[in-house]
């Protein structure tokens, strides 16, 4: 905490409160640690030792994990930035003509933002299915996190940033001759929030198939499974029960 506080020090107010208080934090549980390890070595003061050793191994190793996974993300999403100006979220003149039709088969997609996983999922459904179907609609679920949230202020920055992303996704389709909509939840939990507005989507796309991508590394250990999300499983057993087809698409990154 005390690299975070300085680091942010030009952006973060009253940082050097928060600062001192951490540092005082520091310099007691070192000093505890040095005495432990020193006066009580041999009655078990190595024990702290080891089990300190191992928290920091720990905590290092998943750093190391997470910025690998950083730099296999960053191929997927090389999509975005190498995209045309009309998946960029320019306005399409083919957009505004493009007619819904219930009748269609309805594919419904979750994503998290406008990013590569989205558009590799997104391309990976038109390349698999080809003109199967001829509505797209576009789910994003906003996380509040109680945690990282200091007001409203956040709040209705969370929201401007998502309709900006599901905007992008619709206009991307529409400007291709697809229909295509948006839909947005705000919660706590992606599944729970999935479940809320799902009737409302079905009501209106009768036909529809919900996809997800799930990220496929190049080797599957124990800790991969443990670090990251597998959301759209829980999704595909919450409506599993209900009779609504999920498909999950393999994502190689």
């Amino acid at each position: 905490m005390v690299r975070h506080w300085w680091q942010v020090r030009k952006k973060e107010h009253h940082w050097e409160k928060k600062l001192f208080i951490n540092g005082v934090g520091m310099t007691l549980t070192f000093f505890i640690l040095v005495t432990v390890i020193v006066l009580k070595f041999h009655e078990g003061g190595w024990i702290t030792l080891l089990l300190t050793g191992g928290l920091v191994s720990l905590a290092l190793f998943t750093r190391r994990h997470y910025r690998r996974t950083y730099q296999l993300l960053k191929r997927l999403d090389d999509l975005v930035t190498s995209a045309s100006p009309s998946l960029q979220g320019q306005p399409s003149k083919a957009g505004t003509t493009v007619k819904f039709d219930p009748r269609e088969k309805t594919a419904v997609l979750l994503v998290n933002g406008f990013n590569g996983l989205g558009l590799h999922t997104l391309f990976s459904i038109i390349r698999l299915f080809g003109g199967t179907f001829r509505n797209f609609v576009f789910v994003q679920v906003g996380i509040a996190d109680a945690g990282s949230f200091k007001g409203a202020e956040e709040v209705s920055h969370l929201k401007a940033e998502v309709k900006k992303d599901l905007d992008r996704y619709v206009n991307y389709m529409r400007s291709h001759g697809y229909y295509a909509a948006g839909y947005t939840s705000f919660g706590t939990d992606v599944v729970d929030e999935i479940d809320r507005i799902m009737p409302e989507i079905l009501e209106r796309f009768p036909n529809a198939v919900l996809f997800g991508g799930q990220l496929v590394f190049p080797k599957t250990t124990f800790f991969s499974n443990l670090f990251h999300n597998y959301t759209i499983f829980a999704v595909q057993r919450r409506f599993y029960s209900k009779g609504i087809p999920v498909v999950v698409l393999p994502i190689r990154v």
